[in-house]
């Protein structure tokens, strides 16, 4: 045991059953409470303990209490569902799973079993509707192929449900349009699942781009690619994709320079190529190149293809300097590098920002949204816009010349 010669364990008050009460001996109040934190606005601080050499360390999680997160009950167990979105869920600050809606009773009894989910909670597609009586969900996330968004998020809207959508938002602007509508006249918020726009490195080069630290953007350089497997995948039909590569992985590129400019092009131009040997692409596309020409003069040059290895980065020239992120559009991985002129020298950095679940991000910013009465930051009218440029990309590729669209 320690003795009164040890100015670290010495007590200067009464001791407890568990041992010696702090402050310790020879020690401040201050210095004790850079480990022990304090209280402030509902949350624990600590004072940072590092040295100016060193980056702080992060606050501590704030979860709210489990009875304060947002319900929801989540439409469709997929692939996505099932690897990405519910385990970001799990270390969600501010919602939980409350429901599964599905069309196979026994991948939904597993799944409801994993996570702790009742199965009165569990839904099929034409049963939506009794959502209404179950006020423990108080939104949906919509995770079917695009051509079953519609309908999902109409009845979800029907339910008096907030609805999270995942992109693309629909099939079509017109289908697009009818769910803003219905969940307008539910009362109920609406959100496109544009994880991008929360992802650290992405929000990063979107504020640095916003700043002018690096003068105006003039070139943005988007690729989105992967060797797409089998043709037996719902996202090679036409019917039930709307499309190919552009709305499914092309989409990141047009929606991320979007983001990052924060303006509207004004005009775009595409060309589609297709193997002509290949079954796979007899309904959709298999890779698109596009342009974006923006009314302040920078121009955004897009790729993608279901037929080239594995790419998904984005690069932003500007006057004083560039940007550059590597898996830009991935799921993680994300590398950003700037370069900037520095007295008589370019300067090169890499930016290394702590890594954060892009989907719990998002989910986290709607159940926000939703319990505060906020408005997303991504809503309906974000996806719809998308929705028009894609149709406009497309009549280039068809007529094969530029299309004027409102900026």
């Amino acid at each position: 045991m320690a003795t009164d010669k040890s100015p670290f364990y010495a007590v200067s008050g009464p001791g407890t059953a568990n041992g010696p009460t702090l402050p310790v001996a020879g020690q401040s109040q201050k210095a004790v409470e850079i480990d022990v934190g304090s209280v402030k606005d509902g949350k624990v601080e600590f004072a940072n303990w590092k040295g100016d050499a060193d980056k702080p360390s992060p606050a501590p999680p704030a979860p709210c209490a489990p009875d304060k997160r947002i319900g929801f009950a989540i439409v469709g167990l997929g692939r996505l569902a099932l690897e990405q979105i519910l385990p970001a869920f799990v270390s969600s600050r501010h919602a939980r799973i409350a429901g599964l809606v599905s069309g196979s009773p026994e991948k939904a009894r597993v799944v409801a079993a994993q996570y702790g989910i009742s199965e009165q909670a569990i839904y099929d597609y034409d049963s939506m509707a009794r959502l209404a009586d179950n006020p423990d969900i108080q939104a949906v996330y919509v995770v079917t192929p695009n051509a079953m968004h519609l309908p999902h998020v109409i009845a979800a809207a029907n339910a008096g449900k907030h609805v999270l959508c995942e992109k693309p938002m629909a099939n079509t602007s017109d289908e697009a349009r009818q769910m803003i509508d219905a969940c307008a006249k539910a009362g109920v918020k609406l959100m496109v699942a544009y994880r991008c726009q929360f992802e650290v490195f992405n929000s990063a080069a979107a504020a640095l781009v916003n700043s002018g630290d690096l003068g105006r953007p003039r070139i943005i350089e988007a690729t989105n690619t992967q060797v797409q497997g089998s043709g037996d995948q719902w996202r090679l039909r036409s019917a039930l994709a709307g499309g190919g590569a552009l709305p499914d992985i092309g989409l990141y590129c047009l929606n991320g320079a979007r983001h990052v400019l924060g303006e509207e092009p004004v005009e775009v131009y595409a060309q589609i190529i297709n193997p002509a040997d290949d079954d796979r692409y007899k309904e959709v596309e298999e890779s698109i190149a596009f342009i974006l020409r923006f009314a302040s003069g920078a121009i955004a040059l897009c790729a993608s293809s279901y037929g080239a290895h594995e790419t998904k980065d984005m690069r932003i020239r500007l006057e004083r300097g560039w940007i550059d992120i590597e898996n830009a559009f991935a799921y993680k991985g994300q590398r950003m590098r700037v370069a900037r002129r520095k007295d008589d020298f370019e300067v090169v950095e890499e930016q290394r920002l702590e890594f954060k679940d892009q989907f719990m991000l998002e989910i986290d910013h709607f159940a926000q949204c939703v319990r505060d009465d906020h408005a997303p930051s991504t809503p309906g009218e974000e996806g719809l816009r998308d929705q028009v440029l894609m149709e406009a990309i497309y009549q280039s590729a068809r007529e094969r010349r530029p299309i004027a669209v409102d900026g």
